[in-house]
């Protein structure tokens, strides 16, 4: 299959006052075309950088890459006129309308007024917008804002589309509706190249992911290939306090058979379930001579946040956080 984009070796290094830090240390992509490639790390892992270099915003320090064919440095204008890029904040101008704003992009990519005005109309209905199309952006919602900058990166009907966390600040119900338009995007022949902090974003949209950390990427393959690089079934015991959470650690090892994962913050103790029910039945018989308490106790397979946590040493970061 022909790969849409393809990086080797890209490097970044940003100087800063306590000396150069390498933001991208040799990355290396392949996203064949028509498929959905999730990059997936944590804050400062290096995804908005990588994001920048292939659509041409930065230059790399080191490497190459080819986007649609061309190469990103030497041919950056072919790759311009062959990508649509939403970023984490939507890039809209509040005080034009809605329609005002997709017509606007369509005349910088000189469609001409009467194309320009064509594709916005058809983006406004598929994005759901033409109730609110002549209404001025500064009174959309954050969801219709995300749909419409997306729309906007649509325009010029791109082959490779780039979007960076574009669904950061949405509620569950606005996500859930830009997954849909994403999905349909790929299931028409665009390739997509997405960054996220959300595990099920990656785990629902992407053909394979890589997670990224430190500027490198340490592994990749689709979400049930990196769900079995961290085992199998898995029981995970949450104590109703804190402070048992080392002791009852101690105590359920011999039902998992090694050192269980510990995680005080969030009162969780996390071991294999080798003999799946059986090691349940085990743990939950082993805190019970130990008089611990607990909250609640599960059976459960790996999840990209078992992944995560297992790759990078943190749990994925919450909306919160971000």
């Amino acid at each position: 299959m022909t790969a849409a984009i393809e990086a080797h070796g890209l490097v970044k290094i940003y100087e800063t006052r306590s000396g150069p830090v390498r933001a991208l240390d040799g990355v290396d992509l392949v996203v064949p075309q028509g498929t959905i490639l999730g990059l997936l790390g944590p804050n400062g892992a290096g995804k908005t950088t990588a994001v920048r270099i292939l659509t041409t915003l930065l230059a790399p320090d080191g490497g190459t890459a080819t986007v649609a064919g061309f190469d990103i440095v030497a041919q950056s204008e072919e790759v311009r006129r062959n990508i649509g890029l939403s970023g984490q904040y939507a890039a809209v101008d509040e005080y034009l309308t809605g329609r005002e704003n997709l017509t606007m992009i369509g005349k910088l990519y000189h469609l001409g007024t009467r194309r320009a005005r064509e594709r916005a109309e058809a983006l406004l209905e598929q994005f759901s917008l033409t109730e609110a199309a002549d209404r001025p952006v500064k009174g959309y919602s954050g969801g219709m804002r995300r749909r419409l900058d997306l729309a906007g990166a649509l325009v010029a009907q791109p082959p490779v589309l780039f979007l960076d966390e574009p669904t950061t600040g949405l509620d569950p119900r606005s996500r859930i509706e830009l997954w849909d338009v994403i999905a349909g995007l790929v299931r028409d022949g665009t390739t997509l190249l997405l960054t996220t902090q959300y595990l099920e974003e990656a785990d629902l949209l992407a053909d394979e992911i890589a997670v990224v950390d430190h500027g490198r990427v340490i592994a990749r393959g689709t979400s049930e290939q990196l769900k079995a690089q961290v085992g199998g079934e898995r029981v995970e015991v949450v104590l109703t306090a804190a402070e048992d959470v080392p002791v009852a650690a101690a105590a359920l090892q011999p039902a998992g058979g090694e050192a269980p994962v510990i995680d005080t913050a969030a009162r969780t103790v996390t071991l294999p379930a080798a003999e799946g029910a059986q090691s349940l039945v085990a743990a939950v018989r082993l805190l019970g001579e130990q008089d611990i308490a607990v909250s609640d106790v599960a059976l459960r397979r790996p999840t990209l946040d078992d992944v995560f946590l297992t790759l990078t040493g943190t749990h994925a970061p919450t909306e919160e956080a971000e």
